[in-house]
């Protein structure tokens, strides 16, 4: 089926271009944009449908895509991604700063998946430098911020994603770990390879739970974006 729009993946870093699949009349654009930015992206363009699948956690980002589909007139669709279900070994709390508390009261190594941007929060841990190990993307800036904070040597882990259950469990090993902290990401984030290698490791996975928030499915968002191509007749 052809179907004459154009379609722009907006990005945020290399990785997310890198990840982006392209396939006939899709650009990809690499860039942060803040509501301005983006209200003048979607004059610019002529954008008449936005489906905002960022992240989770990125609730300033989708609260300036909402605004910025708002003040230009255009739809607006936000697709959720799956959700999973807990099980056993998995502790769910609700904020970083809940993880950190939880893991106060604990002994072990740490393996830790939730971004370098939240990692100031684990510095409030007794021997943080010691029972530590940052996992983060292989950025100059992520690499550069977990280092001044103090995550550096064999307790920095600088790779580029997906992660397979059995890299997961690999390191799980290979640290020690006793616990394992990650963000309720869903399938996208790999929170089944996640569990499953905590699981087989006899580590603990402890879950930032994702913010509540009201969304679509990815089967919900291909129809209803189905029915807005074929009420503007491209379809």
């Amino acid at each position: 089926m052809h179907i004459p729009v154009h379609v722009y993946v907006s990005v945020a870093t290399e990785y997310g271009e890198a990840s982006a699949a392209v396939c006939e009349n899709t650009e990809v654009v690499r860039g942060r944009m803040d509501q301005e930015q983006m209200q003048s992206f979607l004059r610019e363009k002529q954008i008449t449908l936005v489906i905002d699948a960022t992240h989770p956690f990125a609730r300033i980002v989708t609260e300036n895509i909402r605004e910025a589909c708002r003040a230009e007139a255009v739809a607006y669709i936000r697709c959720l991604r799956e959700s999973r279900e807990p099980a056993e070994g998995c502790v769910f709390v609700e904020s970083i700063a809940e993880a950190v508390t939880y893991l106060e009261e604990t002994t072990g190594n740490i393996l830790l998946t939730t971004g370098s941007k939240e990692l100031q929060e684990y510095t409030r841990l007794k021997e943080f430098r010691s029972r530590c190990y940052a996992r983060v993307l292989s950025t100059k800036e992520a690499v550069e911020k977990s280092i001044g904070l103090g995550f550096e040597g064999k307790h920095l882990i600088a790779m580029q994603g997906p992660y397979s259950e059995e890299l997961n469990l690999a390191m799980l090993k290979h640290i020690n770990a006793a616990y394992f902290v990650t963000k309720e990401s869903g399938g996208a984030g790999g929170f089944e390879e996640k569990k499953k290698a905590a699981q087989k490791a006899g580590a603990e996975l402890i879950v930032i739970a994702r913010p509540k928030e009201e969304g679509k499915s990815l089967q919900e968002v291909k129809k209803l974006m189905e029915e807005f191509l074929a009420k503007e007749n491209l379809l």
